[in-house]
């Protein structure tokens, strides 16, 4: 997998698409999109024809994004995770995103947000790790995240960042995956490193916007500039069908009508406004909408 470093830059602001693995769908992509046409998918692979392998499956990206501005450095997702993530039983593991932040120049240490879009395992995978998973050229843990605040031996993998989760994802962490009390949240606030969100909330840069829909307390992340923006999707897209027909439902969504809210109220921006796209599923990083 390359491991370039393609960047998007709206005002001052960098926002950079941070590569963690790429493999296909675990189930064929007809059950993941069951109302999609012929036409429909025909459009969708000549507008992202590496979104399908030869033998007619989908393929995915996997990756989380950075974004860089005056009043410090974001981090939005954390991937796949390394072997013994909780994504290991479906998605490619071990992930590249250590690599990805060494080649654009970041160290996790330097991080001061992480804004986790939802708690599906593919999304949080580096956000908690074990000791035996951090580089050791992790840069100093500040004294608010010394070992001492951890649970067991899992750590945040950002250790200076505080973690950013809508309350509502956090409330329905049982029904989406019980697992993750342990090894994700659980740490998180033991380290005193998470904060719960209500809604959109201003960042360090731009503003998380809640798009709930695929998940109760799913957000993405929103970056202005006069009349240029740019939205980290996270999984409010995770085909081009999406971004072509934002009605059509997906399978794994868990509320596709609030889903399509979400896409639509997002997409549906006024026609002098440029609106770019980082998404974490599509071939391409950034597109334009």
């Amino acid at each position: 997998m390359s491991l370039s470093v393609p960047r998007l830059r709206i005002g001052s602001t960098e926002i950079i698409a941070l590569a963690d693995a790429e493999g296909p769908f675990f189930s064929p992509r007809a059950e993941a999109f069951p109302e999609a046409t012929a036409a429909q998918w025909a459009e969708a692979d000549r507008y992202d024809p590496g979104a399908v392998d030869a033998e007619g499956r989908w393929r995915l990206q996997f990756r989380a994004y950075a974004i860089r501005g005056d009043k410090g450095l974001t981090v939005v997702d954390a991937g796949i995770g390394p072997a013994d993530s909780p994504a290991r039983s479906w998605a490619p593991v071990p992930g590249a995103l250590p690599e990805s932040l060494a080649a654009a120049g970041i160290d996790p240490a330097e991080v001061d947000t992480v804004v986790l879009t939802h708690l599906h395992t593919d999304h949080v995978g580096w956000a908690v790790v074990t000791e035996a998973a951090v580089p050791s050229t992790r840069g100093p843990v500040d004294g608010n995240a010394s070992a001492g605040g951890a649970t067991g031996d899992r750590r945040p993998y950002f250790p200076n960042a505080e973690y950013l989760l809508q309350r509502a994802e956090f409330e329905a962490l049982d029904a989406l995956n019980p697992q993750l009390r342990e090894t994700l949240t659980d740490p998180l606030t033991a380290a005193g490193r998470l904060r719960l969100l209500d809604g959109d909330t201003p960042l360090r840069a731009g503003r998380a916007v809640a798009t709930p829909g695929h998940t109760p307390g799913h957000q993405s992340v929103l970056v202005a500039d006069g009349r240029e923006l740019a939205l980290v999707t996270g999984d409010l897209l995770v085909h081009a069908l999406q971004l072509l027909h934002p009605e059509l439902a997906y399978a794994h969504e868990a509320d596709p009508e609030a889903a399509r809210h979400s896409r639509e109220r997002m997409l549906g921006r006024e026609a002098a406004t440029t609106l770019h796209l980082a998404t974490p599923h599509l071939t391409e990083p950034f597109h334009s909408a």
